[in-house]
């Protein structure tokens, strides 16, 4: 029942989003409202429909229905309550439901905020329903989630228990809030192109948008980046995996587009490169789509390997990539800039910083396409690892962090470097000041290190020299600097994190058993005792690991290694002791057995000093995105 029930629910919502869509483009045209309210009426239909077919789903797994074939492939009756709801989404076709979920949650408030006209606003609905239809019907003819099994099973097979954890059944909505926000920057693209409405008031109408998808998508990131930091037990915080990578390559387009988006905002500048780039970051969402879940990678995270749904999916970037273009390349020589800027203002460096964000973009993208591509043309398989993107991505970014902290400080329109130059004194000589202590203290040759900390702390003390510059001018700082600030704060200390923690980290490796110790910079980490112990679904040998510095106990920790019988699969559990500046790290290893008896067991420890301050500055960075964004939705015009 639930099965059928949940399948109905998708075809009403598919074809009432492809009337929708159809008709959307009829609507401008009449005089009256009736159709754009129908319009309207017909988006929030479509988000309530794939709204209850998501708690059909949930029901399903809740329920332990295994007549339903994605709750057989990735729930056990065994399996805790919360990890039977965030199945929903672990598995391909349930992600695919929530991923459809979101992209009808963005049309329907469109539908009861428009924005601009209603002309505008009935273009937009329009393209973000056919693109909501193409998503349905991508489900229905590869990734159906309510596909019955007849004979239905007593017992399902159970999620892979490595994605059995808290950060990662929060990590798919949030990351999928991003990608899938950018759907409506793509429909906000389309219809300001085809209305000819790209200015200053479809900058601020689309603003709200990208900076709240630009903060989940930072969020998203960063929760992935933690789960595979304590969960897979390597103690890194970055790979560049390709999967990570396909997260990656739209946030840099998304940071290319926030910056576009302020200047046309402010001076009308920079008009068809903001619809440029609100076209090609949901397409290049998308293109991380097909990378997950075409089976092109192979990768910890990627969710499925079928060749059918990587052609859907192409099919559906070439519809989104092809068809924008085509209208960007016919109705963008029409777009006229109305404010003129000089070479030195605000404008100008703006611009700058957006140019190497998205060249930065392109880099990871070649990084990661080209082996596959490659293999694929020529039958020669390759790997492009860090030393690439170190070398090639990097470089690019030290320039746009320069400009991070240099442009608040330049005038609108029209500036001097004779002006600039003063105002930028304090914040250098506190960078200046910055570097010889970090000469001074840390004793290490890598040029790299010092560029690092320098450049941090360069937009870190510019941001906060230039906020209280402007609140000593102004007399206050609106929501928007507020917001700007703090996600500039947050950077400068994720850099910190990256810096410090790649440079200074220290690890030991030995073979305990309990009574056993090894040192780690100065630390004694004690193998104190071992218990095996039940858990909800897995069977757990428990380590105490007492950490001292000679004098007192730092920390009592336990690491894990659970056996998850209905999986068959043993799995690390990483423990984790931090003060906010320094993270230790302890993963107890497998059993090295002599003769039939243990033998002792693999400990690894290490310290990764400013660890922490890596995901606390994307926090940062997120909250930053959402204190600006608020405020930027506009009520319709008369046409």
């Amino acid at each position: 029942m639930l099965a059928l029930l949940g399948d109905d629910l998708l075809c009403v919502a598919g074809l009432l989003a492809l009337l929708a869509g159809l008709g959307g483009w009829a609507a401008p045209s009449f005089k009256k409202p009736l159709p754009f309210r129908l319009l309207r009426a017909a988006l929030l239909g479509v988000f309530l429909l794939m709204l209850s077919a998501f708690a059909v789903l949930i029901l399903a797994y809740m329920r332990s229905d295994f007549s339903v074939m994605s709750v057989y492939q990735n729930s056990h009756t065994a399996k805790p309550l919360f990890y039977k709801i965030a199945a929903a989404w672990g598995g391909h076709e349930g992600s695919m439901i929530l991923w459809t979920l979101i992209a009808s949650l963005f049309g329907a408030v469109l539908a009861l905020r428009p924005a601009l006209s209603a002309g505008f606003t009935a273009r937009a609905l329009s393209v973000q329903a056919l693109m909501i239809a193409a998503f349905i019907a991508f489900i229905f003819f590869t990734s159906d989630p309510f596909t019955l099994l007849v004979p239905t099973p007593t017992e399902g097979l159970g999620l892979n228990p490595i994605l059995q954890d808290p950060a990662l059944a929060m990590h798919p909505p949030i990351l999928y809030l991003g990608y899938v926000g950018f759907s409506l920057a793509f429909s906000f693209a389309v219809a300001g192109l085809l209305e000819a409405k790209i200015d200053p008031a479809w900058a601020t109408a689309l603003r709200g948008y990208a900076l709240f998808a630009w903060a989940a998508l930072t969020i998203g990131i960063a929760l992935g980046s933690w789960w595979a930091y304590y969960e897979l037990g390597w103690g890194g915080w970055w790979f560049w995996d390709p999967v990570e990578n396909a997260s990656f390559i739209p946030w840099l387009s998304a940071t290319a587009l926030v910056h576009a988006l302020v200047v046309l905002e402010k001076r009308g500048s920079l008009k068809a490169w903001a619809a440029l780039l609100a076209l090609l970051t949901f397409t290049l969402s998308l293109c991380g789509t097909f990378l997950v879940r075409s089976g092109a990678i192979t990768s910890v995270h990627a969710f499925a390997l079928d060749p059918a749904r990587g052609i859907f999916i192409l099919l559906l970037i070439g519809l989104a990539a092809g068809g924008g273009l085509l209208i960007f390349g016919l109705r963008a020589p029409k777009l006229f800039a109305e404010g003129v800027f000089a070479p030195v203002s605000r404008e100008s460096l703006l611009t700058l910083n957006s140019l190497f964000f998205f060249t930065g973009c392109m880099t990871v993208l070649i990084g990661t396409v080209y082996p596959l591509a490659l293999e694929l043309l020529a039958g020669i398989s390759i790997s492009v690892g860090a030393p690439y993107f170190r070398q090639s991505f990097v470089p690019l970014m030290v320039p746009a962090v320069v400009l991070m902290g240099l442009g608040p400080y330049a005038l609108w329109k029209k500036d001097s470097l004779r002006a600039l130059f003063p105002r930028l004194q304090t914040a250098f000589l506190l960078t200046l000041a910055l570097l010889l202590g970090t000469f001074l203290f840390f004793h290490t040759r890598e040029m790299r290190f010092y560029l690092g900390i320098t450049l941090a702390g360069w937009v870190f003390f510019a941001t906060l020299h230039e906020a209280w510059l402007r609140r000593q001018q102004t007399g206050k700082i609106p929501r928007r600097g507020w917001g700007m600030m703090l996600a500039h704060l947050g950077f400068a200390v994720t850099l910190s994190g990256m810096v410090v923690s790649s440079h200074f980290s220290q690890e030991s490796l030995a073979l305990l058993k309990p009574g056993g110790a090894l040192k780690l910079d100065g630390l004694t980490v004690r193998f104190e005792e071992l218990e095996r112990l039940p858990g909800p679904n897995y069977l757990s040998d428990r380590a105490e690991m007492r950490v001292s510095d000679g004098q007192s106990t730092v920390a009592l920790m336990h690491p894990e290694r659970r056996y998850y019988p209905v999986a068959q699969r043993v799995i690390s559990q990483v423990a984790i002791h931090t003060n906010g500046f320094s993270n230790i790290y302890v993963v107890l290893g497998e059993p090295q057995n002599d003769q039939g008896r243990v033998k002792g067991w693999t400990v690894r420890a290490s310290i990764h000093p400013l660890a922490p301050w890596i995901w606390f500055g994307c926090v940062m960075m997120a909250a930053g995105g959402l204190l600006a964004a608020p405020g930027r939705l506009t009520k319709p015009q008369s046409r």
